[in-house]
């Protein structure tokens, strides 16, 4: 199994820990609030710990669970200490009303997020698909991915798959665009009549 950071405490973080937990990752959860970080790690159990914020990360793989528009702020204070981490983003890039994105045109969050990692870091988008309540009920889902680097996208899919759950590649990290894009596709159904216990999946006939 593999070792996994999570640097922030929100919902997203705590279901896909929980999970991670059951699959028998080592885990670490980390937030700025030390306390409240301890608390997350005695409820996860399991052997999960409480990190310090700004340090290196214990996990190889470190889910970036912060909102998009804090991403920037937290990966300036992390600096060098994600070197040669496989970052995943799990961040929604939507403006308040689920009507647009407001990442730059032609890029996405998890491009803005890999430019502003160290260069040896290796960002995969994942997870922003899913429900974080969703993915706290159990069960198998469907969970696309992207990224630039195979290595690392193997390392995510196979962490993916020790949640019970299925990766699929989208492609490389540009296709974290069309990815992020599913996030007002995702709000709208569930505004307009699906609600909120729905997910995205696709298809695979035999």
């Amino acid at each position: 199994m593999s070792g996994i950071s999570f640097v922030g405490l929100g919902g997203m973080a705590r279901a896909i820990a929980a999970r991670a937990v059951e699959g028998g990752n080592a885990v670490e959860v980390i937030g700025r609030d030390q306390a409240k970080a301890k608390d997350l790690a005695a409820e996860l159990g399991g052997g999960a710990t409480a990190g310090t914020f700004g340090t290196v990360p214990a996990g190889d793989i470190v889910i970036l669970a912060v909102p998009y528009t804090s991403a920037a702020q937290v990966l300036a204070q992390y600096g060098d200490a994600l070197a040669g981490k496989v970052v995943i983003d799990i961040s929604n890039t939507f403006n308040a009303d689920a009507t647009a994105l407001v990442t730059p045109d032609g890029s996405s969050g998890a491009q803005e997020i890999a430019k502003a990692a160290p260069a040896s870091a290796h960002v995969v988008k994942a997870f922003n698909t899913v429900f974080g309540h969703v993915l706290a009920q159990g069960g198998p889902l469907d969970v696309l991915i992207a990224g630039d680097d195979a290595d690392a996208k193997a390392s995510v899919s196979a962490f993916i798959e020790s949640l019970g759950l299925r990766p699929l590649d989208a492609g490389d990290l540009a296709a974290a665009h069309w990815l992020e894009a599913a996030g007002p596709l995702l709000m709208g159904l569930a505004s307009h009549g699906a609600g909120f216990n729905i997910s995205l999946g696709v298809n695979v006939p035999d």
